[in-house]
């Protein structure tokens, strides 16, 4: 390197930045938004912040495997490292010619995020990073790579390390440091040191071989062995402390033959795929699923139309009432658990808020209930899509070793949207109509944030992934949750869960649709997807609300027509051939009991369900010419006399509010009850012939009273038939959860501009050369340490004047109205009543500042750029 490039050569992150174009500081800005919030003064600014350790940790767990372990390998090279010898760190002296090709990728990205800056021949880690990743005995390195020799014999004496070189051959030294570093030499040139190792018994190089992958560390007795004490005596193992040798960086490399890393993993593993189906058939399987998924959620809510199970004091559902609604639906506990979660992020359900607070459904589900529905499934979907609550860790347990409950606290994971849209993608990256092997996907998601970063590498000890993390544990409950909504059918994306991510709609080959059924689940196809995916910037509201209305077009047409019969049938049931039309399937559902679901519902009339239905407002005449409008088979008989003595018996009791009391006209049934000894525990007395009291409250005596044959009714304090409708209780207009986002939001383009600007404009206020101020030495304008400038009011008015005569440009001092203290560069245009009016190149706009709030002036020099 010449001497003008040495010169030229950026000495610090900030001057790295500085040189920066505006599209590369864009990339670093959106690949790393903590670093603008808030917006930095300038670049210097913005370099201290990416080098803090929040920001360089969230920045490495966000990279892919073969980036990290590039950076990885960094951490154990000399500093600054050339591009050359990291290559030879992450290719071996084989030089594999796909880590040579992968390279220059990792090094570009690990630029671009602003943890490795320097050219080519001087590549820097940032110190943050090197501390996080470089090897420690409290913190093995994932590379398995130990100290290099100088840390490792900083603290030995002087005369062992010459009996060390004394051992290896070599000639002694006037001083450690030098002894040192001919050491490192030695053990870094291939050819020495393989004759060296050549020297050595057999036992000694099958120890060498037992650490030469880590860890590093071994324990020796103060007696070891005559193998052992030939590696202590060559300097092969170094002691680190009393009973614990280390084998030294430079030795491992060379029994690596130079490899930083036992794999390196310069490509994404690929998503295979196991089967393959039709897509019509896919999208068929798909809008099926769908179809029951609404179902079941209207059926959730029905469950808790009354109001539901109560609000446990700490938030959420209890385990009983968890287990009442998965067997009322039918369903195990953890899918009622997401059946529950995913209405309550679509805003279906909420606490009422009352005293005794109980679940029950909001005003937006009857809103919801009225759409078409291909958009109330992209309704659910969508939430699906974006939510952070993740009801697949209902169950466990959380950092205060409390259960975690359905609807309750803490069960916001903010990478779940992330994992879910990343695990989509990946299916849409399939032929179509092909579902993936799930290991396959987990492996693909490891290599791409492989188990959040360094620190939870550590944890596991060479960095090898687990399959219990967050993330692979996210992926399989998409898959699966994916499967139950209808986003995928058969494994395979479908063209609504496809239009759902923005996903192109993929072509079809001739060859593809004329399959006809899968080829079987161990038939796996050779995929190609190699290349990383772009970098994804978050959609839009507008982009996600277009997207959702794309999938529930597609998916419109793949519904079947709502029906408007049922067939009845001799037995007292009613089969529903296909989804019913809304009005029919809602006086269906009071009138009878669904007794089986599936292609067809079978619907059971009972005299409850009869009486439902009478109590609901609905008189025998219309339920018989209901029934007659709405089925394309003759009304059995049993079902009409069922109706009719349902309905005859009806209303002949009717309970009001006393404590409680029953009134009659025909005083036989009152005389029947009274005699009955399953009515004594309600109470009753005879009030008048045609009255009884009871000291029970009017729903336990109507419950009673039903409970031992009789069909009373209800009436209020006026005497009427009180109606009972199953849509009664609703909670207070509320609001669906809010997802937790994943750290700041990534901002947008105008922000990016905005925020690039102001930096720059700081940048500007904070490195250009100001003048000398007037008198002696450097002057009361020039600021020492980057400080306010600080001139008296009559010189700040008079620099100001004189620029709006020469048009140039100024540094000032400016404290706001809050105190908060800046520096600018200006161009007055116009000074009077106390304030300067000027062009503000921080800002970019031109602006009016009070005299009184600049601290003082100072002119910029001749050759200020």
């Amino acid at each position: 390197m010449s001497t003008e490039e040495k010169s030229a050569a950026p000495r610090s992150l900030a001057e790295a930045l500085r040189v920066r174009d505006d599209v590369s500081l864009a990339a670093l800005l959106r690949s790393r938004p903590d670093l603008i919030t808030p917006v930095p003064t300038d670049l210097t600014q913005l370099a201290t912040r990416a080098g803090t350790r929040a920001s360089v940790v969230r920045a490495l767990e966000r990279l892919d495997r073969f980036a990290l372990q590039t950076a990885e390998a960094l951490a154990v090279a000399p500093d600054p490292a050339s591009y050359g010898g990291l290559l030879a760190l992450m290719a071996g002296d084989e030089e594999d010619p796909a880590v040579a090709a992968a390279l220059p990728r990792a090094v570009a990205l690990l630029r671009e995020q602003a943890l490795v800056w320097g050219a080519d021949d001087r590549l820097r880690l940032v110190r943050t990073a090197r501390e996080l990743l470089a090897p420690s005995p409290q913190h093995p390195s994932p590379t398995g790579l130990g100290p290099s020799v100088r840390e490792a014999t900083a603290g030995m004496s002087p005369g062992r390390i010459q009996e060390i070189l004394g051992a290896v051959g070599l000639p002694s030294t006037h001083d450690s440091v030098s002894a040192v570093s001919a050491l490192g030499a030695l053990f870094a040139d291939r050819r020495r040191m393989a004759g060296l190792l050549a020297e050595l018994p057999e036992e000694s190089r099958e120890v060498l071989d037992r650490l030469v992958w880590g860890p590093p560390y071994g324990q020796v007795t103060h007696d070891p062995a005559a193998h052992l004490r030939a590696l202590l005596d060559r300097g092969l193992l170094l002691p680190t402390a009393p009973g614990t040798v280390v084998l030294p960086r430079e030795v491992a490399l060379h029994l690596r033959a130079g490899r930083a890393h036992r794999a390196p993993e310069p490509v994404p593993p690929p998503v295979e795929a196991a089967a393959t189906h039709r897509p019509q058939v896919v999208d068929a399987t798909a809008a099926g699923q769908a179809l029951a998924a609404l179902a079941t959620v209207e059926e959730l809510l029905k469950e808790w139309d009354e109001g539901g199970p109560a609000v446990l004091r700490a938030g959420g559902l209890s385990v009983r009432d968890l287990k009442r609604t998965a067997v009322a639906l039918d369903v195990p506990e953890p899918v009622a658990a997401f059946w529950v979660e995913l209405a309550y992020g679509a805003g279906l359900i909420a606490s009422d808020g009352e005293a005794d607070e109980r679940y029950a459904a909001t005003p937006a589900y009857d809103e919801w209930r009225e759409l078409p529905p291909a958009e109330r499934w992209a309704h659910l979907a969508g939430t699906w899509l974006t939510a952070t609550r993740t009801p697949g860790v209902v169950g466990g347990r959380d950092a205060k070793d409390r259960t975690l409950s359905a609807l309750g606290p803490n069960l916001d994971r903010s990478a779940a949207p992330e994992v879910r849209h990343r695990v989509l993608a990946l299916l849409a990256g399939l032929p179509e109509g092909a579902s993936p092997v799930e290991a396959s996907v987990l492996a693909r998601l490891r290599w791409e944030r492989p188990l959040r970063g360094p620190q939870q590498q550590r944890e596991t000890g060479t960095g090898e992934a687990r399959d219990d993390d967050l993330r692979s544990r996210i992926a399989r409950w998409t898959l699966s949750e994916a499967e139950l909504l209808g986003v995928t059918g058969r494994g395979a994306l479908a063209a609504p869960g496809r239009a759902l991510i923005g996903a192109p709609e993929a072509p079809r080959p001739a060859a593809l649709a004329q399959e006809s059924e899968p080829e079987g689940p161990g038939d796996k196809l050779p995929v190609h997807h190699h290349r990383m995916p772009p970098a994804a910037t978050p959609p839009t509201p507008a982009e996600r609300a277009a997207a959702t209305a794309t999938a529930a077009r597609l998916l419109a047409p793949l519904f079947p027509e709502p029906l408007d019969h049922v067939l009845l049938q001799a037995d007292l049931t009613a089969v529903a051939p296909g989804p019913l039309e809304r009005e029919l399937a809602d006086v269906l559902g009071v009138l009878a009991d669904v007794e089986s679901k599936g292609g067809a519902t079978v619907y059971r009339f009972t005299p409850g369900s009869v009486r439902r239905a009478l109590d609901a407002g609905r008189s025998a005449a219309e339920l018989h010419a209901f029934l007659a409008r709405h089925s394309r088979t003759p009304v059995p008989q049993p079902l009409t006399y069922l109706i009719d003595d349902v309905a005859r018996r009806h209303g002949r009791l009717r309970v009001g509010a006393a404590s409680a009391y029953v009134r009659c006209d025909d005083d036989a049934t009152l005389d029947e009850i009274l005699a009955d000894k399953r009515a004594a525990a309600l109470g009753l007395r005879r009030l008048a012939p045609t009255v009884l009291a009871a000291q029970a409250d009017p729903a336990a005596l109507l419950e009673g009273l039903r409970a031992i044959g009789f069909a009373p009714a209800a009436e209020s304090a006026a005497g009427d038939v009180l109606i009972a409708r199953a849509d009664s209780h609703r909670t207070p207009p509320r609001a669906a959860p809010e997802p937790v986002p994943d750290g700041p939001p990534a901002p947008d383009d105008t922000l990016l501009a905005a925020a690039i600007r102001a930096v720059r404009a700081g940048d500007l206020a904070s490195t250009t050369p100001r003048k000398p101020g007037p008198g002696s030495g450097e002057g009361d304008g020039e600021a020492p340490g980057g400080s306010l400038p600080r001139t008296g009011a009559a010189e700040t008015l008079a620099t100001m004047q004189a620029a709006v005569l020469t048009g140039e440009a100024l540094w000032i001092g400016y404290v706001n109205a809050e105190g908060a203290a800046s520096q600018r560069v200006i161009a007055p245009i116009r000074v009077e009543g106390g304030f300067v009016t000027a062009y503000d190149h921080t800002a970019d706009e031109v602006r009016t500042y009070p005299l009184h709030r600049v601290t003082g002036v100072a002119e910029l020099a001749d050759d200020a750029g």
